[in-house]
């Protein structure tokens, strides 16, 4: 909201100016929210918008909101771009096709295949680039994994490398002498570049007003001759010159700060964007086409509002989690609103199918949202008045009671004679899992019935190991070992503490401190029906409660924590659950994996692929080098891949974004938290506070939620791999693990486990729907970026990765006939190849 009142002064101001102004331009921050809200409450002003649009001299997107590059799905930058784009030139006549991301905390090696997917062949941008290690010029061709290429204009010196504010105009002499002149020279003597790029803005400053009068004085002073320009003209200019290439992520601080541990800050927010994202993708628009393909409607608008309240809260800052306790909790109260319309979405069609089948309470409505075979196990809700069921044509299934509703007395229902009052008896919440077969994107019904109470339906063993096959994982000493065939592992998986000097932007270790590695101290083994078991191993520490107790080396709070090790013994994958309540502040909390003392390479998961990671040398000069130091932490999505001695082990974390590496261990960071939102000189960052703590007239600010108080659960799956798996069966991988189970039980019992289901009436129009359901087969080995409705009515979209080095044809690997298209659906002559490390998106018809 304060946003918004600062925006009403400055954008009326800007219209004003270039209005009166016509040799002056702008650009609005390369995001169409912000104006939206503008226009919102302003719609008089729209037609002067679109006119100085038209003119190109008010420059628009071509972001919905401006993304941050390294944590949120690959999709989601797609969507983001997808919205801003479309809704600018719908709205006010054109998008700036540029990839504008002034202020982004580090940028994905897969970022130019990103934009080239939404047909933008260049970007500008602050952070990230060395000169002298990765490319020579602030100017360069950007290439991705797989050759995409961009045009990449950097300013290493931020959006305000020629802000021109009162101050600036007042004292010229000094402006262009201290700061604007060698600007200009280092640019220059990097790459010998001629045609040089000086932005001027920053945060909610007006528009330079006169700004010919203001050019004008500037050239009158400085060594190098200054003309008004556009950015679109600018990387038109660059098209012209052989510039030099690069290719890879671009994450160094060696001008500007890079924020290298914002990957674990304010864990709150990103697990939360994680699981809204699979909501989404997984769940929201697979079911929205099998929805239209029976002739249930849900207005596609309802998930393009889905996507921006996801999308608000996707910002560098936001999603980094850079923030301030006020602006947190609106990020958070976004995500509230995007949970509740992707429930509402999912209910309300699950609901309408499982009416048009007219279900009995005893049959499971079971969906496949992908479109591929599926064969494995659903985690499945039911509400019975029986603790026990039993599903037919199942053959492994497990049930345990979740919850127990004892018996109502005196309870309302309306009936054709009125109100009328019964005892309403006991029931209870079962989480079941059954092993099944599904057709690719459809559904199926399953029928069970009630079986005799069973006395318990989980029994505990005094082992201290769980196992299948050659597998093993055991408590021995306090220790949690992995034995795999004749290889022993000792301390496979490990809880670490260490303080935190941080601050919303950084980690930073307290000197002299040495990370703690937490204790287990007992085991127990639970098992599910012979198919499922569980090592859970427990353990307890007295930690310094806050920072303050820390540095005094006083241990005074006690802190419990649980590790779970599951195993399926029928697939054979295990799992990990890290379970703690956080009642400590300012502190990191990482896991230690250890594939044999020994790592010979990592892989990881990234937007749009897998990379190989490196560690590289720190100079022991580095704060003469850099901004801060370049620490040997990265963020990845979805999977890392380590190679040990004799196997390769993929883990698969739930939301977790930041991990670690040395010779001998892989580190997970789960949280890192902080009461502080800018801290001075920290131990790898020295010098000011980050943001805006440390400028004149600002305080330091306190951040109680950034201490992340409260019970957590982390969740890492688990996959035994060959050494040097390539990068295709990985990310086939990353699909198969973080598929979602999707069901309906239609019933009576209780109706708030769905949100709506006491709000959605049957409608008297019935459409004609199978009680089994399958719209497209793909091959299993093909990896899935997302399958969504299409803008057209009886169509859909589906985007395929083709992350190996080889050309993919995909012609014979679909089994109904496909168009290529762009990802605004314009028809394509590319055919059915996708280039290496890129994506293809297919349009498909919709019907049975």
């Amino acid at each position: 909201m304060d946003s918004q009142v600062l925006a009403d002064q400055v954008f009326t101001e800007i219209l004003e100016e270039l209005e009166t102004h016509p040799e002056a331009n702008f650009c609005l921050d390369g995001q169409t929210s912000i104006l939206d809200e503008y226009v919102n409450t302003h719609p008089e002003n729209l037609y002067r918008i679109r006119e100085l649009v038209k003119d190109e001299r008010l420059f628009v997107g071509p972001w919905y909101t401006q993304t941050d590059a390294l944590i949120p799905d690959a999709e989601s930058i797609l969507r983001n771009l997808y919205i801003g784009i479309t809704e600018a030139n719908k709205k006010y006549g054109k998008a700036m096709m540029i990839g504008y991301l002034p202020d982004t905390f580090g940028l994905n090696a897969q970022l130019p295949m990103l934009l080239k997917q939404a047909r933008i062949d260049s970007i500008l941008f602050w952070r990230g680039t060395n000169f002298e290690s990765q490319v020579s010029s602030p100017y360069f061709r950007w290439n991705s994994l797989g050759k995409d290429e961009i045009i990449a204009a950097n300013f290493p010196f931020g959006y305000f490398t020629g802000q021109i504010g009162l101050d600036a105009k007042e004292k010229m002499d000094s402006f262009i002498s201290d700061r604007y002149d060698p600007n200009i020279k280092f640019l220059h003597e990097h790459g010998n570049n001629n045609d040089i790029l000086m932005p001027s803005g920053i945060d909610q400053m007006n528009i330079v007003h006169n700004i010919t009068k203001t050019v004008k004085k500037i050239n009158e002073q400085s060594n190098f001759e200054t003309k008004i320009s556009t950015y679109q003209e600018f990387v038109d200019i660059l098209r012209t010159k052989n510039l030099p290439e690069y290719s890879g992520e671009l994450r160094l601080p060696t001008y500007s700060r890079i924020h290298r541990t914002i990957g674990s800050v304010r864990q709150s927010i990103k697990k939360q964007n994680f699981e809204i994202e699979r909501k989404i993708l997984n769940r929201v628009e697979p079911l929205m086409i099998i929805a239209e393909s029976v002739g249930i409607k849900v207005g596609k608008g309802m998930l393009t509002l889905l996507w921006k309240k996801l999308l608000e809260s996707q910002a560098h800052d936001s999603l980094g989690g850079s923030v301030s306790d006020n602006v947190a909790e609106d990020i958070m109260h976004r995500f509230k609103e995007a949970n509740e319309l992707a429930d509402g979405i999912e209910n309300l069609i699950k609901k309408k199918i499982g009416d048009s089948l007219k279900l009995n309470n005893n049959e499971l409505l079971l969906f496949n949202t992908t479109p591929q075979n599926f064969d494995g196990f659903k985690k499945v809700s039911i509400m019975s008045r029986s603790k026990n069921i039993k599903f037919d044509n199942v053959k492994y299934q497990s049930v345990k009671v979740k919850k127990h509703y004892p018996m109502r007395k005196h309870v309302l229902k309306m009936t054709e004679k009125g109100r009328e009052y019964f005892d309403e008896p006991e029931y209870f919440s079962l989480i079941c899992k059954i092993k099944v077969k599904l057709k690719p994107l459809g559904y199926t019904v399953i029928k069970f019935h009630d079986l005799p109470d069973k006395s318990e339906e989980v029994a505990k063993n005094k082992n201290n190991y769980i196992a299948t096959n050659d597998l093993k994982f055991e408590f021995t000493n306090g220790k949690v070992n992995f034995v795999n065939g004749g290889e022993v592992i000792l301390d496979f998986i490990s809880l670490l503490d260490s303080g935190n000097d941080g601050d919303t932007y950084d980690y930073s270790p307290i000197q002299g401190e040495k990370e703690k590695v937490l204790p287990f101290t007992e085991c127990r083994v639970i098992q599910e029906d012979g198919v499922f078991e569980k090592l859970v191993v427990c353990g307890e520490e007295f930690l310094p409660e806050t920072l303050e107790s820390r540095l005094s080396e006083k241990r005074d709070k006690k802190f419990a924590y649980q590790l779970v090790i599951s195993l399926n013994k029928i697939s054979q994958e295990f799992s990990f659950k890290v379970i703690f309540n956080n009642n400590i502040e300012s502190h990191r909390l990482r896991l230690r994996i250890n594939p044999n003392n020994e790592i010979l390479g990592v892989k990881a998961g990234i937007q749009g692929g897998v990379i190989n990671v490196i560690n590289k040398k720190i100079d022991e000069d580095w704060r003469d080098k850099f901004d801060e130091k370049p620490v040997n932490i990265y963020n990845f999505d979805k999977l890392l891949n380590v190679n040990g001695r004799n196997v390769s082990y993929s883990f698969f974390p739930r939301g977790l974004k930041e991990f670690e590496f040395d010779n001998r261990y892989l580190y997970l960071t789960l949280l890192a938290t902080t009461g502080q939102l800018g801290k001075p000189n920290l131990a790898w960052r020295p010098g000011r506070a980050s943001g805006d703590t440390t400028n004149e007239g600002h305080i330091m600010m306190p951040t109680p939620m950034a201490q992340e108080k409260g019970n957590w659960e982390f969740t890492i799956g688990m996959k035994l791999n060959k050494i040097d798996a390539v990068h295709s069966v990985l990310s086939r991988e990353i699909n198969e693990i973080f598929d979602q189970s999707v069901s309906y039980q239609k019933q009576t019992l209780n109706l708030f486990i769905n949100r709506l289901d006491n709000k959605i009436w049957p409608t008297e129009v019935s459409s004609q729907v199978p009680r089994s359901l399958s719209l497209v087969a793909i091959d299993n080995d093909l990896v899935i970026s997302s399958i969504y409705p299409s803008r057209e009515s009886k169509k859909y979209l589906i985007r395929i990765l083709n992350d190996s080095d080889e050309i993919l044809d995909v012609a014979n690997k679909i089994s109904r006939g496909i168009e290529r298209v762009d990802l605004f659906e314009n028809r394509l002559d590319e055919g059915t190849e996708i280039m290496p490390h890129s994506f293809a998106t297919f349009k498909l018809r919709n019907n049975i």
